[in-house]
């Protein structure tokens, strides 16, 4: 059996290389997240249950209670954890390289001609997709540890590279015109963006985004669960296609049937609709709709139309609970000028005129910073 190899290593030429080496040797990569501190970081190592780990001395050192892989298999990685335990995705080679050609050829990378820069964090999946894209189809790559907004900048300004992943935060921290093409995923997307910014929609479970600027990629199918006689809920995405993981790291087949009847589908927990030139609306977590006084409210709608309000340059929508309507909208705002922040009535008449009334919030609270994961999604079970 094919041993799981932590990989306990810094981003950079060095973690391409021991990845290279690992599938050489027919064995599967789980890549650490090094930033956790001592208690996160049991939980990641035991989601993943590695029988090895790779660290900076260079030396493979074998792990008492691990469990190896199937063969075939070429990386677990776990998911987010914004709520929960962390949970392991086991991804195959044949799905990593499915995503990688199907990804490469929408954005027509040319290996002669581009170069990726990989500069998000290698334990979640935008990152590490950014060096597996470029392993798998020949393209150069940098990696960088983490990311840091001025040295991205001077990549992209100086023409080391042409291609990078980033999220929301971090697009807003450089000059997009330095790249020729930008993967932004993580979080939706500011209403305003450069035309040469692509917005993804994909998990760890689809081996990164499968569905670019609203249109799958080739092989990607998508459909939205009816509630009837099928495995999803009504209005939830549904995603088929060759990118999915082949189980969790606990023996979990996610799979179910859908719409035609057929199985294979993987519910993502997201709502949303396809609209009628067949290109995907995600509204948000299925799990994260407010309802109020009965009506429900998507946080990631109502964001993206109060973000456009002055005075707002980050914000978050979730709830509290409410005698009267059973939950309230509730709003977090880090305001553009501390001194001249936003205020209620105004936001609450723009929610109501551009989505309905019961869209608007019945309560703002002002911060300085949102609690975020590392992949730049809003934690909402913080916002407290």
């Amino acid at each position: 059996m094919p041993d799981l190899v932590a990989l306990d290593l810094p981003g950079g030429a060095a973690f391409v290389d021991a990845v290279a080496r690992i599938w050489e040797a027919g064995d599967a990569v789980a890549p650490l997240d090094r930033r956790l501190p001592a208690a996160p970081a049991r939980d990641q190592v035991r989601a993943l249950r590695p029988t090895a780990v790779l660290d900076e001395s260079g030396e493979r050192r074998s792990l008492e209670g691990g469990q190896g892989v199937e063969a075939g298999d070429a990386l677990v990685m776990t998911t987010s954890g914004s709520t929960g335990d962390p949970r392991a995705v086991v991804l195959t080679h044949d799905a990593v390289a499915a995503s990688a050609a199907a990804s490469t050829k929408r954005l027509g990378v040319d290996p002669s001609r581009h170069r990726w820069l990989a500069c998000l964090p290698l334990a979640h999946v935008g990152g590490m997709s950014v060096v597996l894209r470029a392993m798998l189809t020949g393209t150069p790559v940098t990696v960088h540890d983490s990311f840091d907004a001025d040295a991205v900048a001077a990549v992209g300004r100086r023409g080391e590279a042409t291609h990078v992943s980033l999220v929301a935060t971090a697009l807003a921290r450089i000059d997009a015109s330095a790249f020729v093409g930008i993967l932004l995923g993580g979080a939706a997307p500011p209403a305003a963006l450069a035309p040469n910014v692509v917005t993804t929609y994909g998990m760890t479970e689809t081996g990164s985004g499968v569905v670019y600027d609203g249109r799958p990629l080739d092989g990607v199918e998508l459909a939205i669960g009816t509630g009837q006689g099928e495995g999803a809920v009504r209005g939830e995405i549904l995603v088929r296609c060759p990118m999915l993981l082949r189980v969790y790291r606990d023996g979990a087949d996610p799979r179910v049937a859908g719409p035609d009847g057929l199985g294979g589908w993987f519910p993502t927990g997201d709502g949303g609709r396809l609209n009628a030139s067949g290109r995907l609306e995600v509204d948000g977590r299925m799990a994260e709709v407010v309802v109020t006084g009965g009506e429900m409210v998507w946080p990631t709608a109502l964001e993206a139309v109060l973000g456009r309000s002055p005075g707002v340059r980050e914000i978050a929508v979730w709830k509290r609970p409410d005698p009267e309507w059973g939950e309230r909208v509730v709003v977090w705002v880090v305001p553009a000028d501390r001194g001249d922040p936003p205020v209620l009535e105004a936001l609450r008449a723009l929610a109501a005129s551009e989505l309905a009334p019961w869209a608007a919030p019945r309560e703002l609270v002002l911060v300085d910073e949102l609690p975020r994961t590392a992949s730049g999604k809003v934690r909402r079970s913080a916002l407290v």
